[in-house]
C-alpha cells in the first residue's frame, strides 16, 4: 500500500501493509514524515498516531474515533468532516487546521495549540 502526497501524487510511504490503519501507524512508529499525505476517507479510528507529522495533511472524512494522536503536529491539516469522537489531541499542534464540520464529542483537547485554526460549525455535544 501507498501514501500519496496531497498536491503532487508523489508516494510519500510505502509498505506490504494490510490496511490503511497499519500502513498510517507502521509510518508514524518508523517517524515518516506524511506531511501533506492524502489520508482523506481513511479509517484511523483507535490508531496509535502519538507524535505524528501530519502538517497540511488531508484528513476531510477521516475516521479517527478514539485515536491516539497525543502531540500530533497538525499544523494547517484539513480535518473537514473527520470524526473525532473520543480522539486523545493532548498537546497536539492544530495550528490553522480546518475543523469545520469536525465531530469532536469527547475529544480531549487539553493543551492542543488551536491557534488560527477554523473551528467553524464542528459538532461539540452537549455543554
Amino acid at each position: 500500500m501507498k501514501i500519496h502526497h496531497r498536491h503532487t501524487d508523489a508516494v510519500v510511504f510505502e509498505s506490504e501493509a494490510a490496511s490503511v490503519s497499519e500502513l498510517v501507524v507502521e509510518a508514524v512508529r518508523l517517524r515518516a514524515n506524511l506531511g501533506y499525505a492524502d489520508l482523506s476517507y481513511a479509517d484511523l479510528s483507535y490508531a496509535n498516531l502519538i507524535g505524528a507529522n501530519l502538517i497540511g495533511a488531508n484528513l476531510s472524512y477521516a475516521d479517527l474515533s478514539y485515536a491516539n494522536l497525543i502531540g500530533a503536529n497538525l499544523i494547517g491539516a484539513n480535518l473537514i468532516g473527520a470524526n473525532l469522537i473520543g480522539a486523545n489531541l493532548i498537546g497536539a499542534d492544530l495550528s490553522y487546521a480546518d475543523l469545520s464540520y469536525a465531530n469532536l464529542i469527547g475529544a480531549n483537547l487539553s493543551g492542543a495549540n488551536l491557534s488560527g485554526a477554523n473551528l467553524g460549525k464542528q459538532t461539540k455535544g452537549d455543554q
